[in-house]
């Protein structure tokens, strides 16, 4: 009762070392010297240890000072989805991915991500269900797969957010610049920077300020202000849909597969991106009302929906317009002006404004929570885990992911975020399913070793199977499917050595997964199949991103995480 209301006394605005850094490793050179010199012995403790469902429900709560509003029902959930989704994939990446990468045949890549994301999206709902927290997939992977492997996907979480906000924004710039007529670049100034850093963004760094803002004041208003966003982006979208099939031209379909089944799936691991959108739900639970209920219907009835509706907007754009002549940067306005519908695509630029509007706001919601929660377990400093006492807003954390955001959209191009958000995206889509799959079949302390190998090693099939097909898809050896052969075989041989041999160890209390383990192994080889799809240089940035990330925890996030696990901690004052 002291702390809380030293606490308050304090206020919300606080910067002092000790509220970056309270841990007992960080309190002068010395301790943290002593600390270094045991990384080793530090480092073996957190990759073996687990937290668990009541720890990261109740316990890491305390570390906000102030609970969050529970003001949100399923049908607040569905417009979230809506509005997460809906503008930066279908208005962004189409033109671009169309254009360069699979003509056409973009409806498929949109299937096949939709597909993909449809699994992931049943084992988010799960884990959203059971253990209804801000911190997402981090928090679900810190209970099944340990602190290390939730360190590395919080990195990505943060590096997912910081570069998707910044590539929304950078694309917000182009609809408005196409609004007034002008060409997508003509607000950016150009310089003579690099090539994808040469064209300076202010306006991309005006509208993250408004959306973070707007998402600070209040989770209830933002919901009010995407109901209506959403609202009026829906009729954009029919009109879209109907337009574009009344000006049809069904030869601008051939050639269907103009980069061959390649570039199919190549633009699929890019599309991801447009899906992305829906784990922001999952980190709504701790302001959902009845998440048992709301949650479910919220993830799944806005997905279905949404991949309906991407796949017929791309086909009505690879119809309206040949895939030659397809903008990259406002590919719907650019293809209502071709048929003679100049007006339209004022409306659809509008609309992409809108879209795009929602989804920088419904991000800086999730965002902002996975921001809280991760900083809740101190991987970040905790100051980054406070909730607002007067908005029930983590402030703190909206402006740990809005800054970067808006640096990072003042100078990189679209293409270069798009696939190091894809990968980064996909790993984390990846571990969801794992971690499922640990959940289900193994409980500390109740699973016999025996079983615990069977396990581990029948997932090392199924990764290691998937990995195997996407390489061989990678060497694009034409005719040749002896490689599929083999590792398509081990895939099956992985899923079915976990229904003959590995008991079950949990049953769902409210919402499951159906058919475990087939649809989080098919969740498994998908996301790996669509990561291997990217290119080279997604992977070396991928890498580079990673490497810091790993400095970054052996010289702080360890020892921060090791000293809270074990209460380590020099109080505020």
């Amino acid at each position: 009762m002291q702390d809380i209301m030293d606490n308050e006394e304090r206020g919300y605005w606080r910067w002092s070392k000790r509220d970056f850094f309270p841990e007992e490793s960080f309190q002068s050179f010395g301790s943290y010297r002593a600390a270094l010199s045991q990384t080793c012995s530090r480092f073996k403790n957190r990759l073996v240890s687990r937290s668990d469902d009541e720890n990261e429900r109740f316990e890491l709560k305390k570390q906000s000072e102030h609970e969050m509003k529970r003001c949100l029902t399923w049908w607040d959930l569905v417009w979230f989805g809506f509005g997460s989704v809906i503008g930066a994939g279908i208005f962004v990446l189409t033109g671009q991915e169309a254009h360069e990468q699979a003509g056409p045949a973009i409806v498929l890549s949109y299937v096949v991500s939709g597909l993909s994301a449809m699994l992931s999206v049943f084992c988010y709902t799960e884990f959203a269900v059971e253990i209804p927290v801000a911190g997402g997939s981090f928090a679900y992977l810190r209970i099944e797969l340990g602190d290390f492997a939730a360190f590395i996907t919080a990195g990505n979480i943060l590096l997912e957010s910081i570069v998707g906000t910044a590539a929304v924004a950078r694309a917000w710039t182009s609809y408005f610049a196409t609004l007034l007529n002008r060409s997508p670049n003509a607000l950016r100034i150009k310089t003579d920077l690099s090539s994808g850093f040469n064209l300076l963004d202010p306006i991309a760094v005006v509208v993250i300020a408004a959306s973070t803002t707007i998402a600070s004041i209040s989770t209830r208003k933002t919901s009010l202000l995407n109901w209506i966003a959403s609202a009026i982006n829906t009729l954009v979208i029919f009109f879209v849909i109907i337009a574009g099939f009344i000006h049809a031209d069904t030869s601008n379909l051939t050639p269907f597969l103009p980069y061959g089944p390649e570039g199919v799936f190549r633009a699929a691991a890019v599309v991801y991106f447009a899906y992305g959108g829906f784990d922001s739900i999952a980190t709504m639970a701790e302001e959902t009302k009845n998440p048992s209920r709301d949650i479910p219907i919220g993830l799944l009835g806005s997905m279905s929906i949404i991949t309906v509706i991407y796949c017929l907007m791309a086909l009505s754009l690879s119809m309206m317009q040949k895939y030659t002549d397809i903008d990259p940067n406002a590919a719907y306005s650019v293809a209502f002006q071709s048929v003679g519908m100049k007006w339209g695509k004022y409306l659809v630029a509008l609309g992409a404004l809108k879209g795009m509007t929602t989804v920088l706001l419904v991000g800086a919601l999730g965002q902002a929570r996975y921001v809280t929660h991760i900083a809740r377990t101190h991987m970040i400093p905790p100051i980054f885990a406070l909730v607002h006492p007067k908005t029930g807003t983590p402030i703190n954390a909206n402006l740990l992911v809005s800054i970067p955001s808006a640096l990072i959209a003042f100078f990189s191009g679209l293409d270069v975020l798009a696939s190091l958000l894809s990968i980064s995206t996909l790993f984390i889509f990846t571990m969801m399913p794992i971690a499922l799959l640990v959940r289900r079949y193994y409980v500390r302390q109740v699973t016999p070793r025996v079983h615990l190998i069977k396990l581990i090693i029948c997932l090392l099939f199924v990764v290691a199977s998937s990995m195997g097909t996407s390489a061989y898809w990678g060497m694009q050896l034409k005719g040749s499917w002896i490689g599929y052969t083999v590792t398509v075989p081990f895939w099956f041989l992985g899923t079915l050595g976990i229904v003959f041999f590995v008991p079950q160890q949990r049953t769902p209390k409210v919402w499951g997964v159906p058919l475990v383990p087939w649809i989080p192994c098919l969740s498994i080889a998908t996301n790996i199949f669509l990561m291997g799809s990217l290119g080279a240089m997604a992977f070396v940035r991928f890498g580079v991103c990673t490497l810091a990330m790993l400095l970054y925890y052996f010289l702080l996030g360890l020892h921060a995480t090791f000293d809270m696990a074990h209460q380590q901690i020099v109080p505020r004052s």
